[in-house]
């Protein structure tokens, strides 16, 4: 166990399972009391395995707080306010971090002439809003605590397709996908410029390589050249989650170049061993992409 988010209190969205689930045990293990979100309670409420309550035991298996609260971020009318207030009414502290890796479902089979306006707001709603709402929640608290953390989960898919000719891929353009992720990462760096005095970092990761989750594997089939662990993915959000804010702020980042830039070591999500094969001084330099915006 770590202490570098010891006393902290960090919100994760859509963490039943996969990404989420990883980088709310990886906060719990540095020591900061975890509030969990997702649509799904209990085991069987949803298609994918998985559920809130079963990231809460895992967390309590690593010696972590943790607790929940349901809640479908696609819902216009739920009210988000009560994620903040649930945590601070559990942990009896302002939220220090917040983590938004909620995602509308990949709907890449749907192209640019074919899209409709009931699945293009629903993905808005989720990827952009939510997470644009959820932090507004957030700073007044992390304000009067001096400081605080915010990354927003983004994705490689941001950039811009660059042709002719054009790559085909197994999930063609991902118009959509893309285009909210784009908004996610330019709502970071604007953020980032006005809360900075606050000592408020704003930052977005995206998984250098695919990080295989559940969700990920039906959607694609790829090589293990192409694949990065959870573990690395979870490391790099918690650097961007306790980094100087003073300096560690406006990035929108990839993951495993992140960890080679601070050299950070990556660790189990429990915290207890380093994983082997996946440090910064092994990881395949043939791997790591510039950013869209630095390329």
């Amino acid at each position: 166990m770590g202490s570098s988010c010891e006393g902290r209190v960090a919100i994760v969205t859509g963490a039943s399972r996969g990404m989420g689930k990883a980088i709310a045990i990886r906060l719990a293990a540095e020591g900061a009391s975890v509030c969990v979100t997702g649509r799904p309670a209990d085991p069987g409420g949803a298609r994918l395995a998985g559920s809130l309550d079963e990231t809460v035991a895992a967390i309590e298996g690593v010696g972590g707080r943790a607790t929940a609260i349901a809640a479908d971020l696609s819902d216009p009318s739920f009210d988000r306010r009560r994620i903040p207030a649930h945590a601070e009414d559990v942990f009896g502290s302002a939220v220090d971090i917040l983590v938004n890796n909620a995602a509308a479902p990949r709907t890449f089979h749907i192209g640019f002439e074919a899209m409709t306006h009931e699945v293009f707001a629903e993905t808005v709603e989720v990827n952009v809003w939510a997470a644009w709402e959820l932090g507004q929640l957030v700073v007044p608290g992390m304000r009067a605590k001096g400081g605080g953390w915010i990354v927003n989960i983004s994705s490689r898919s941001a950039g811009p397709k660059v042709g002719p000719p054009y790559v085909a891929t197994q999930v063609g353009a991902q118009v959509l996908y893309g285009s909210s992720k784009a908004m996610l990462d330019r709502l970071t760096t604007g953020a980032a410029m006005e809360l900075h005095d606050d000592r408020i970092a704003v930052n977005a990761l995206a998984p250098e390589s695919a990080v295989l989750t559940e969700n990920a594997a039906r959607l694609v089939a790829l090589p293990e050249s192409a694949i990065e662990p959870v573990e690395a993915f979870a490391e790099a959000t918690l650097a961007l989650c306790t980094g100087d804010p003073a300096s560690l702020t406006g990035r929108v980042a990839y993951s495993l170049s992140l960890l080679v830039e601070l050299g950070r070591p990556v660790r189990t999500l429990d915290g207890r061993s380093l994983l082997a094969g996946w440090q910064p001084g092994e990881i395949d330099p043939a791997r790591l992409r510039p950013p869209y915006l630095q390329s």
